[in-house]
């Protein structure tokens, strides 16, 4: 059983979403800064709704990017390569697979069945490009090499940290 966050870090993650974080089983991916980028949370929130979104970008820099990149067409032209590039999609597919599997792992683990979103991953996969902020989020937490799309999204980005922390983390000297 992972340990619960530290209570540092889920107050940065508070401060970068302007409320309270839920159902976060750990921390996803740390940002260069030192500060958490990506939660990993589990497939039911503390309610009992289901909750399909495994990894969230909480970095609101990195998020603020990412919403111009969306607002830039590039959802559109991705979506585009899926219809026209059979190794891109097949790709994209086994990023859906490994999505779910992740989330199936920390629902089996908490005791969380999650049946209403059965094979629903997030961003749109397997077939559509709908949120570019949870395949970046799957690339960060994951790896590259695991989403192709989310790594395209991560290159563009740039060095989002570069100005330093997006909040300050609780406890730090800085």
């Amino acid at each position: 059983m992972t340990p619960p966050a530290d209570p540092a870090d889920v107050a940065a993650v508070a401060a970068q979403l302007g409320r309270e974080p839920r159902a976060i089983h750990e921390i996803g991916h740390r940002c260069p800064c030192g500060n958490p980028d990506v939660v990993t949370t589990l497939p039911r929130l503390p309610n009992g709704t289901p909750f399909p979104t495994t990894y969230y970008l909480t970095c609101p820099r990195a998020a603020s990017r990412i919403g111009t990149l969306e607002g830039s067409g590039l959802m559109k032209e991705m979506q585009d390569r899926l219809g026209q590039d059979p190794e891109l999609a097949a790709a994209y597919r086994a990023a859906h697979e490994a999505y779910l599997a992740v989330r199936d792992e920390l629902g089996a683990g908490a005791g969380q069945e999650v049946p209403e979103i059965e094979g629903i991953s997030a961003g749109g996969m397997p077939d559509r490009v709908k949120c570019l902020h949870v395949l970046a989020g799957q690339s960060l937490a994951q790896g590259r090499g695991v989403n192709p799309l989310g790594d395209e999204v991560l290159d563009l980005l740039g060095e989002w940290w570069a100005g330093g922390p997006c909040v300050e983390r609780p406890g730090s000297d800085d």
